[in-house]
């Protein structure tokens, strides 16, 4: 049943924002994976992503099948290329690189997918994806052969999101990149979400509380998480309390 999008629309009409963790499967391994999944539990973390730019170690399908083993918390398949599919999760956000022109990132790599997502139970949510720039060359812009916008670009990015959800796709995503220096700018995510109605789903460079509660306050539904969980598991519970403390 498709409920994770609805649940969702819920929570942004009551003004709960939300926290997702996002697991690079080329980053970790069980050992490592179990006890973050444990910590996401306590925490009531709403959702984990999975999904990375390379994924070289062979370890996607069993990271998910280890995740839902462990856990009731939604896996979201946040894919990297068209390969990036497993039966075994509940979701995958159809990315479309939005803030790009690279034509295989807006639908060369969907019409690849469409098929076995057809065949599969995922609930498929279509969404628009933009990178900002985060004050480095990071793995996504590096390996999508994509400029992202600029951090102080503002109505280009509104512009940008204005035409995702004119489109029909469901969430806007705005990501700083993997390792980014710096976050995506409070004002900047304001800009976009006085735009647009969809849930804005922020990540990239989000390394403490205060900067995740500032995404919040500026307008984002969603804090995702990845690179600075890796380096330090305590703050799986400290952004869940500060996020979660918000509505």
């Amino acid at each position: 049943m498709n409920t994770i999008y609805p649940n969702l629309l819920i929570r942004k009409q009551q003004n709960k924002k939300s926290f997702a963790i996002l697991i690079d499967p080329d980053s970790t391994d069980e050992a490592a994976l179990t006890e973050i999944v444990s910590l996401c539990n306590e925490a009531k973390v709403d959702f984990i992503l999975v999904g990375g730019s390379l994924i070289t170690n062979g370890y996607f399908e069993k990271c998910i099948e280890t995740i839902k083993m462990n856990s009731s918390i939604p896996c979201i398949i946040f894919p990297g290329n068209s390969f990036q599919i497993s039966k075994k999760s509940d979701a995958i956000l159809l990315l479309s690189l939005i803030s790009g022109r690279n034509p295989e990132l807006l639908i060369g790599n969907h019409v690849l997918a469409a098929s076995p997502l057809k065949r599969s139970a995922l609930e498929i949510i279509p969404t628009g994806y933009m990178l900002i720039d985060g004050g480095r060359t990071t793995s996504v812009s590096y390996m999508s052969n994509t400029v992202p916008i600029p951090a102080d670009k503002y109505a280009i990015a509104a512009s940008t999101a204005l035409a995702g959800e004119m489109l029909g796709l469901k969430i806007i995503y705005m990501d700083a990149g993997s390792g980014a220096l710096y976050p995506v700018p409070s004002k900047l995510i304001t800009e976009v979400s006085k735009q647009i109605t969809v849930p804005v789903f922020v990540g990239g460079g989000i390394k403490n509380t205060t900067q995740a509660l500032e995404a919040c306050h500026a307008g984002a539904d969603v804090i995702v998480v990845g690179n600075a969980i890796e380096k330090d598991t305590s703050l799986i519970k400290q952004l869940a309390q500060a996020i979660h403390s918000i509505g």
